[in-house]
């Protein structure tokens, strides 16, 4: 308790030190005045009194100095005085603060903005109860890794598992909500009736779902999420209890769920309902619309659970062989799949900017290299004068962490921004699957990461300068002819940070060069249409308006009339799924009169209209297309696509051929009319996939996109459009309106790649701004401190050119050492970024060769205006100077 006392009296001692110096001063006085009249009084003269009292107490430095010890902290005194030096130093060179606080907020802001978004995807936990024991649990097939799960499989899964204390289900949906005026559609979500218990979650309102509240017959409830439930009800206290009519079906509000929650995979989902497997596809086995999460029980590891889920799906196969063929079990962490798609392309962002940081900090220790050259005779002048090195070291320390906070601080500060910035690049519908991205950096993750690069940044501006000070002789500073040693060591330092610099310089030019081909790749990949001039827009037609198949077709060929006789448009077309989307909604299907052991012919399947392909501009290979009035009175037929001919038919003319369901039950035979070129239906960097198109009479949809063709730009007939459709039928759902290039260039794949191409050519066009500065600066210095070696060396003869030559052989050795690291980095780091390049290799020749050729020319051309410098030296003045 005492030491404490002491401490703190020793703390607040800092505090009015000039009154406190007074009182010693002036009490310093009364004492010396009474010994010299003590001294007076035994004989001595004024002045042996006056010399005798000041030899007897010590000096008014030497009891001021034993005062400050006993009453302060000398060691918190110093770092004060060090402190206001350090900002002194740094007002003084305002140019060397400016540059190193600016690199540093860029460094800083670029890591820490990056790493805002990889902790809020890969380490926050899931806002769930205990989340690691929570695996999103699937089929797979041999087209899909993680396939959807049929109900009754769900069912069977859900029965015979030893691995789960519960296992439930969830699908996508959505619901027609009418405003009055038009039905407005809402996301929504439907789920198994345990499925928030499953995740941990309590509603913050009302109630769950019962037990059993999912089976076929029960009563029709919803639970809100908090934003459906502020923005489609005030946010009202008494919702619960409330009837709501959703696609014209009467559902109960029972719940409102907390503010916190989120579930990536249906994130843009406001209304969730229980399943009530009640359609065709969920008595079907064979039908395949939901997934699966399931919390394992304690001990189960989740390579235990996948061989248990394996083992059941075995034995479902040999139960069913018709529906069950080939169909195994996938399980993983909830986590994974939520964050697995963007996790390399963030880690990877990730390292670019953790690599600027680190070439900011090189950078800047440059630069204090030379700060600390340029202060080498203060250093020896304070040295000679009594101070210790650990005395100077405490100075370094200090001006370095004044360096750090305040250029951290500012990135920190720019982060916020930053990260705000990026969220509004990202579009809606992705931030709805991936709702971590909109996450804050204020987390204690993101506390610890600013924390330690801090320290780590303040150790590194600590060191750089000690061990230049470590290996001077600080005596010698004092003395003429010194500068050329110091000079030397400083080069040698300088010039090894510039090789790094230009190697970490590369290598993310070698990245930024690869991800801005791998986009250039994307965007002009085939796609066998034309999307230009196309206006699109999902539409969603009411069961409970539309009960009847012949409803829905009378109903889109009015639609289809009046839109084709709006001003400008040449074409019109309807699909189940517009391309440029994704692999999926497929059909599993068998040739008659071809060899078939159960194995699942899987391939796309788009339900079309009669124009559809010819608004695409879809070249026609074969045969010929389909016609609106081919409806369910007809004999059915289909068009397919050429990569379903090239695999199932080589050699062969598919036309005329006949392909059914796996039984080939009559009513599901098609004859092949027409093969069209491959229209990508899957996204950007998928594969081509086996596609039919079938009549959309034949087998009308309720859920489907409009494309419109016209000769005037896209957006403008969309509101024409919309109205067209709304004068039809108020209550028909209108989504998503907007032009197919739109579409493309939004798209998950396209966006993904365009912003990291973008972001990573930014971090790289910095550090070739840093790396080629750095290199100037040491070349500069270079010819200053070796201006009398050049003078003597034009006084006996030397050409300007061969000056020249001189200097810039010595920045090309620099630059050939950070071209030949970086090559070598960048060839391993280009290795793990293979997983996210399209249609270019890791090691692609011309992108590094054009890197390099780039890198050395703007390296020299750095390098030329000192050699310049340095031809034009005169040798009379040079050595007068020296």
């Amino acid at each position: 308790m005492k030491s404490i006392r002491a401490f703190i009296r020793r703390c607040a001692g800092l505090f009015g030190k000039d009154r406190r110096e007074q009182e010693i001063a002036e009490e310093f006085q009364a004492h010396v005045q009474m010994q010299i009249d003590e001294n007076l009084r035994r004989g001595m003269t004024q002045e042996q009194a006056l010399r005798d009292a000041r030899l007897r107490s010590g000096g008014l430095t030497a009891a001021k100095e034993a005062y400050r010890d006993r009453s302060t902290l000398p060691i918190l005194e110093d770092l004060i005085r060090d402190t206001f030096l350090a900002v002194r130093k740094l007002r003084q060179r305002p140019l060397f603060a400016a540059t190193s606080l600016l690199m540093l907020a860029i460094g800083v802001a670029a890591s820490m903005t990056l790493f805002a978004f990889v902790d809020g995807a890969l380490l926050q936990p899931l806002p769930y109860r205990d989340p690691n024991r929570l695996m999103d649990v699937t089929e797979t097939t041999g087209r899909f890794r993680r396939a959807n799960l049929s109900y009754l499989d769900y069912l069977d899964w859900k029965k015979l598992n030893r691995v789960f204390n519960s296992f439930d289900a969830y699908t996508g949906g959505g619901y027609l909500l009418n405003t009055g005026t038009v039905s407005m559609p809402i996301p929504a979500a439907r789920v198994t009736d345990g499925f928030f218990r499953t995740l941990g979650v309590t509603p913050a309102l009302g109630r769950d779902f019962y037990a059993g509240e999912d089976l076929p017959g029960k009563p029709d409830t919803v639970i809100l999420t908090d934003a459906a439930w502020h923005k489609r009800f005030g946010g009202a206290k008494d919702v619960i209890g409330r009837t709501v009519r959703l696609s014209g079906v009467p559902h109960t509000i029972v719940g409102v769920l907390p503010s916190s929650f989120q579930f990536a995979p249906r994130g843009d989902a406001e209304l969730w309902t229980p399943l009530h497997a009640s359609s065709s596809c969920e008595t079907n086995r064979a039908c395949h619309d939901l997934y699966g999460v399931g919390r394992l029980r304690e001990g189960i590891t989740m390579q235990a659970a996948l061989a248990n889920l394996t083992s059941i799906a075995a034995e479902l196969e040999r139960r069913y062989p018709g529906s069950n063929r080939e169909q195994g079990a996938t399980v993983q962490p909830l986590a994974e799949l939520i964050a697995g798609d963007v996790r390399p392309i963030l880690l990877m962002l990730l390292c670019g900017g953790a690599l600027l940081l680190l070439i900011a900090c090189v950078n800047i220790a440059s630069l204090l290299l030379a700060h600390s050259e340029s202060r080498r005779r203060e250093l020896a002048v304070r040295s000679s004068l009594g101070a210790s090195r650990g005395r100077l070291l405490s100075q370094f320390v200090t001006e370095a962490l004044v360096l750090v906070i305040a250029g951290a601080g500012s990135g920190f500060l720019l982060t916020g921004f930053a990260v705000r910035g990026l969220v509004r690049l990202i579009p809606e519908y992705m931030l709805a699957g991936r709702p971590y991205l909109e996450s804050g950096v204020l987390t204690l993750h993101g506390l610890v990461m600013g924390a330690v690069l801090t320290m780590l940044m303040a150790a590194w501006f600590t060191i750089i300068p000690s061990v230049h000070l470590h290996l001077s002789d600080l005596q010698t500073s004092l003395a003429e002819g010194s500068r050329g040693s110091a000079g030397r060591m400083w080069r040698r330092l300088g010039s090894n940070l510039v090789i790094i610099e230009l190697a970490i310089a590369l290598v993310l030019l070698v990245a930024a060069g690869l991800l801005t081909k791998s986009v250039s790749r994307l965007t002009h990949v085939e796609l066998n249409l034309v999307a230009d001039h196309l206006a699109v827009l999902d539409v969603a037609v009411p069961a409970y308006r539309y009960p009847k198949d012949e409803q829905v077709t009378t109903f889109t060929q009015r639609m289809l009339e009046q839109l084709r006789a709006l001003p400008g448009v040449v074409s019109i077309g309807l699909a189940t799924d517009l391309p440029v989307n994704f692999n999926g909604n497929t059909d599993w299907i068998r040739f008659a009169g071809k060899p078939y052991h159960g194995e699942h012919n899987e391939v796309n399947e788009r339900d079309v209209t009669g124009d559809y392909l010819r608004t695409l501009k879809a070249p026609l290979l074969r045969g010929r297309y389909f016609s609106d009035v081919e409806d369910a009175s007809k004999p059915r037929v289909a068009i397919v696509n050429e990569a379903l001919a090239r695999q199932y038919f080589p050699g062969e003319d598919p036309i005329g051929k006949r392909f059914g369901n796996t039984d080939l039950k009559p009513d599901t035979m098609k004859e092949i009319v027409g093969v069209v070129a491959d229209v990508r239906e899957g996204s950007l960097d998928s594969p081509i996939w086996p596609a039919e198109y079938l009549p959309f009479n034949q087998n009308p949809a309720r859920n489907f996109s409009v494309a419109v063709r016209t000769v005037q730009a896209e957006e403008t007939i969309l509101p024409l459009m919309m109205s067209t459709i709304r004068r039809l039928d108020p209550e028909v759902g209108i989504m998503n309106p907007g032009t197919l290039n739109q579409r493309i260039d939004d798209s998950p794949s396209s966006y993904l790649h365009r912003l990291s191409a973008f972001l990573v050519a930014g971090f790289a066009g910095i550090a070739l701004l840093l790396g080629v500065v750095g290199l100037y600066g040491v070349v500069a210095y270079s010819v200053s401190q070796r201006t009398r070696e050049i003078g003597i060396r034009m006084a006996l003869g030397a050409e300007q050119r061969s000056v020249s030559r001189l200097i810039l052989r010595e920045a090309g050795r620099l630059t050939a050492a950070g071209i030949a690291g970086g090559l070598v980095c960048a060839l391993f780091a280009t290795t793990l970024m293979k997983k996210i390049l399209f249609g270019v290799t890791a090691w692609d020749v011309p992108t590094l060769a054009s890197v390099v050729v780039f890198l050395a020319v703007v390296s020299l051309l750095a390098s030329y205006i000192p050699a310049r410098r340095a031809a034009r030296v005169n040798p009379v003045e040079a050595l007068r100077t020296e």
